[in-house]
């Protein structure tokens, strides 16, 4: 789950990530009322197995269940990893076209999310995060960066996350690959809100 926003008296409209459609948006109706069908499924980033129905020329689908499968309630509560969660939302939001099949970045964000869970560092996550999904989407540059965040992004981009090398992360690690995001932005055609708030964490 990426984005909700009310939507009449109780209904929701819901961006959501797929592993076999991509990116969707449809009408969670009653999702607002106490007893609804979706729980706590629909809450950012949360990995649930959503049931659907996708009328053609319908930009629009309607959602009609969502059964739970991983929570970020754990992150949520912890205001460094609840700007991540927001981050990875955002970035995957405005940077992924709609209907368009994307397993690798569907990975890439199951696997930063389970790197969170397990204790990572938001800093590193955010890092590694933009770098792939820049290199995905095909807009990676030869990066002219210190030695320093050069060796970092050589490693991210030959390392599951989960295996990088242990390093004390602070804000300022590795600070010019935040490069990323004006290249997110560019590519998006809007600027994004979250790195700004990372930025005061």
């Amino acid at each position: 789950m990426l984005q909700t926003y009310p939507f009449r008296e109780s209904d929701l409209i819901v961006s959501f990530f797929t592993r076999d459609q991509g990116k969707l948006r449809g009408v969670a109706r009653r999702a607002r009322r106490p007893k609804s069908n979706f729980g706590s499924g629909l809450e950012r980033l949360s990995h649930a197995t959503v049931s659907y129905y996708q009328k053609e020329n319908r930009e629009l689908v309607s959602l009609n269940s969502c059964e739970l499968v991983h929570s970020q309630f754990a992150l949520a509560s912890n205001y460094e990893s609840s700007v991540t969660l927001d981050y990875l939302a955002e970035v995957t939001e405005q940077l992924l076209p709609p209907n368009e099949t994307n397993e690798r970045h569907f990975r890439l964000l199951a696997a930063v999310l389970d790197y969170l869970r397990a204790g990572g560092n938001p800093f590193a996550a955010v890092t590694y995060f933009a770098l792939w999904a820049v290199r995905l989407a095909g807009f990676l540059p030869d990066l002219r960066v210190s030695p320093e965040s050069r060796a970092i992004a050589d490693e991210m981009l030959a390392t599951p996350v989960h295996a990088l090398a242990p390093r004390t992360w602070t804000k300022d690690t590795a600070s010019d690959l935040r490069l990323m995001n004006r290249l997110i932005e560019e590519h998006a055609e809007r600027k994004l809100r979250t790195p700004a708030t990372l930025e005061a964490l």
